[in-house]
């Protein structure tokens, strides 16, 4: 197949690039790296000249946090809901878009709600269309895995509360080997929420990266969520995924079903094991 892949630079598109290019997909990449401000891609005739000859789109673009020009509304709503318009014009009718879990009806911050917007838009297209909204992605590459990574190796691991916020991680070779399925699946219209079988808590789940790291569990220190409201207001411009309501969307905790899933992969998702910390899709075993 002919896939157009956007945000195919960032950590989910390179891995889902990789996947493509061993099945034998031929990938037109989208991304600012390849010369595309998606930001401005705002309507139907933007895309339209970017379909010629394409059989299967894929949405990669997200960003954690708004900084600089990068805001939610064009790059989560405006654009992919114009590629998803433009797709719907253009016959390409196979569809995918990465959304986030939470992206639901309770949503509440302007990062789940601007990736709801753009899920709304594609399913009341008549298109062949999934909605995928992963969990927690770790893996070799991803920024959110990084950070967490170097909290782990502290010989006090901050965390916010009681670190008792509930994860379900799911490995990047899931998420692309799910987006895989997603090609060639003759049940589409589908929402599925992509997640780990094993639900931790945040105190674990920094336990279980030191561990990785061949490192032996180490005490936690807890910051009071009020106080560490207030230092992110401030570490927020330096990093996007430090503002406020990236702690409050941590301080929620999101679950759900994995059955869905299992059904659709006709298995479970991997399950956590130190080398996967430290893999990309291609090299993590998920290929089914």
């Amino acid at each position: 197949m002919n896939v157009l892949l956007t945000g195919a630079n960032g950590f989910i598109g390179r891995n889902i690039a990789a996947a493509l290019a061993v099945a034998g997909h031929q990938v037109t990449p989208v991304s600012r790296h390849h010369g595309i401000d998606f930001s401005g891609m705002t309507t139907p005739a933007h895309w339209l000249p970017q379909l010629k000859h394409i059989d299967a789109v894929i949405n990669c673009v997200g960003i954690i946090g708004e900084q600089g020009t990068q805001r939610f509304e064009p790059l989560h709503t405006l654009a992919p809901s114009a590629l998803f318009r433009a797709c719907s014009e253009a016959g390409v009718r196979r569809v995918v878009q990465i959304s986030a879990l939470g992206a639901d009806d309770t949503a509440f911050s302007a990062y789940h709600l601007s990736k709801r917007a753009a899920d709304d838009v594609l399913r009341s297209l008549d298109l062949d269309w999934f909605v995928l909204r992963p969990s927690l992605i770790y893996g070799k590459g991803g920024k959110s895995a990084k950070l967490f990574m170097r909290l782990a190796r502290l010989p006090l691991i901050p965390v916010i509360g009681d670190g008792l916020q509930n994860l379900q991680p799911v490995h990047i070779g899931d998420v692309a080997d799910t987006v895989m399925h997603c090609l060639t699946s003759r049940d589409t219209r589908k929402t599925l929420d992509i997640l780990g079988t094993e639900t931790v808590t945040f105190i674990e789940w920094l336990q279980w990266m030191r561990r990785a790291q061949g490192l032996l569990p180490a005490p936690v220190f807890h910051i009071p969520f009020r106080l560490a409201m207030a230092i992110s207001r401030v570490a927020g411009h330096f990093s996007p995924m430090l503002q406020p309501v990236n702690l409050r969307m941590l301080q929620a905790g999101y679950r759900a079903d994995v059955q869905p899933l299992v059904q659709f992969l006709g298995r479970e998702p991997l399950a956590v094991q130190p080398r996967l910390f430290f893999s990309d899709a291609v090299h993590s075993g998920s290929a089914s």
